[in-house]
């Protein structure tokens, strides 16, 4: 699974053919989350409540190019890197 984004010990991941709806694999701190790329919300796993809201403001200050990436592996085309939140 590609890494497109690491930040703040943040690992951010995308599947090449992933299932709907469109999201990120997020893993920190021994946790793994899906987060949906429309909302930022978690919707399968557990982050803890500040690493959430931390994580939903840079999805969806990053939204099309999350987006951009998803479609990408629906193309089969390789993901580009998404810049973290600790260089914003």
């Amino acid at each position: 699974m590609p890494t497109i984004s690491i930040f703040f010990g943040f690992v951010i991941r995308m599947y090449w053919n992933d299932h709907p709806p469109p999201h990120v694999h997020v893993f920190y701190q021994g946790l793994e989350a899906l987060v949906r790329i429309s909302d930022g919300e978690v919707f399968l796993g557990e982050l803890p409540s500040g690493a959430r809201r931390l994580l939903r403001d840079w999805v969806l200050r990053h939204r099309e190019e999350l987006m951009a990436n998803w479609e990408r592996g629906r193309m089969r085309v390789p993901f580009r890197t998404v810049p973290g939140a600790d260089v914003e």
